[in-house]
């Protein structure tokens, strides 16, 4: 079962609604929530990825600070 969320809309944005009572106008907000929430999921794992390539790159600018240094040798040793 569902949980009953309220807003409140303008007395014009009302009046509009209710020339179109066939539409269910609950569906309506319930898609359009679903929608911004699925953008925002989509944009922290594109933040995610950012960060990914962000840390690689550092990565790969420390590695090539330090000169003289192997890690397949300091493995080894």
């Amino acid at each position: 079962m569902g949980v009953v969320v309220s807003f409140r809309i303008d007395k014009k944005l009302k009046e509009k609604m209710e020339k179109f009572r066939y539409i269910n106008w609950s569906e309506v907000v319930r898609r359009a929530i679903e929608d911004v929430i699925k953008r925002e999921e989509a944009k922290l794992r594109e933040k995610d990825v950012t960060r990914l390539r962000i840390a690689a790159i550092r990565t790969d600018q420390l590695r090539r600070k330090i000169p003289k240094w192997s890690s397949v040798e300091e493995i080894r040793r």
